[in-house]
């Protein structure tokens, strides 16, 4: 494609695992957001609502596709066969959806049109489809930009201190144990998070995406959390009457599994982007935005790169440049990797391997050792 494409980011040279485990700096970078702007392409910064309209409707286009395939034809197939198409429609429906649980995700960054009534309109609709309380993950989502790398503030997959690890962990950290908590994190863990703040940071009082006098939301934002709940409570009635015409098993064959993969991928990317060896974490002593920022782990997911609209491999600049559309991130990334030189971390190992790793490496963390640097924790696992 043309600039601002999904190419590929070029690297010199492939990193050996020591390169990819290697600390980044924790230093005040010698360079300034400022900067890093200038490297950018102007055209990078624009929006366009054909071209964010064209990415959207093209997953629409293939989602449909996949479901008429699913609903005309896998009841003519011999057993045999159904027991290999399910999961093959579960398992591209549900990366499908993820593009466009991305899409909607960018519309709660208004990066994808110049219209913020525009974004939140595609946003609601479609992040409600996916059960997805747009206006309520949108403020709290924005917390989590406005705070990454902060042991206090930040808003998800807040690593816990040595000292608040509990002592039945040590009887978790075997193969069988972190393959429970794995299966519990992929499964449960979106609507635990939305729920009841599971892995979120702490707050006074009852934490609840759903509930509009949460302590995550102030009294401006509260009328929009009714209607992102309102939105919820809508497709949840489509899919009761959805169920009551087709069958409870037919629901859950058509969108139930598709969701619980996308579910398993969002939590799967953002533990992934904010979870690595590498990445300090900053106490208040130490945080500030800029270091936060570029406190996060670009990764390599193949050809699934493509499908959830690059959000896997130019997180790093979507830190920087949150309202800058998924479609000019990998141009940006390619521009500001020179600048950003050792602050730059991109780990090209497979997810799956990647998953594992971080699951065995990442249990808590602690304050540096190696420097004087008291306010900046890093990952360990010695329990």
């Amino acid at each position: 494609m043309g600039a601002g494409g999904r190419m590929p980011v070029p690297t010199s040279s492939k990193k050996s695992e020591t390169d990819t485990l290697k600390r980044v700096p924790c230093e005040t970078p010698p360079f300034t957001l400022g900067e890093l702007k200038k490297a950018i392409p102007p055209h990078c910064f624009k929006r366009s609502i054909p071209r964010s309209f064209s990415y959207l409707i093209t997953d629409i286009i293939i989602a449909s596709c996949l479901y008429y395939v699913a609903t005309t034809y896998f009841s003519l197939l011999p057993q045999p066969l159904s027991y290999i198409a399910w999961p093959l429609y579960w398992a591209c429906q549900g990366c499908v959806l993820t593009g466009v649980w991305v899409i909607a995700h960018e519309c709660g960054h208004h990066a994808f049109s110049d219209y913020q009534w525009l974004d939140d309109t595609v946003g609601l609709i479609f992040h409600s489809f996916l059960l997805v309380p747009y206006f309520s993950w949108k403020y709290s989502h924005r917390r989590h930009h406005s705070n990454t790398g902060s042991l206090e503030r930040d808003e998800v997959f807040v690593p816990k201190q040595k000292s608040a690890i509990k002592p039945y962990a040590k009887y978790l950290n075997n193969p069988l144990g972190r393959t429970v908590m794995l299966t519990i994190q992929f499964t449960l863990g979106w609507p635990l998070y939305l729920a009841f703040n599971v892995s979120g940071r702490p707050y006074d009082g009852f934490a609840c995406h759903f509930f509009p006098h949460a302590p995550i939301y102030n009294d401006r934002e509260r009328l929009q959390i009714y209607i992102s709940d309102a939105g919820i409570l809508a497709v949840c009635y489509g899919l009761y009457r959805y169920a009551a015409a087709q069958g409870l098993a037919s629901m859950i064959c058509f969108y139930g599994v598709p969701l619980l993969i996308v579910n398993f991928f969002l939590v799967l990317i953002t533990f992934l982007q904010h979870t690595h060896p590498s990445l300090p974490h900053y106490d208040s002593s130490e945080w500030d935005w800029f270091r936060g920022a570029l406190a996060t782990v670009d990764r390599d997911y193949g050809i699934l790169n493509k499908v959830f609209h690059n959000i896997t491999d130019t997180h790093v600049a979507h830190h920087l440049f949150s309202t800058m559309p998924h479609y000019h991130a990998m141009e940006a990334t390619k521009a500001i990797k020179p600048i950003l030189g050792d602050y730059y971390q991109f780990d090209g190992t497979p997810w799956v391997m990647a998953m594992w790793r971080e699951a065995k490496e990442c249990i808590y963390v602690e304050p540096d050792r190696e420097g004087d640097k008291k306010g900046v924790y890093w990952y360990n696992n010695k329990l």
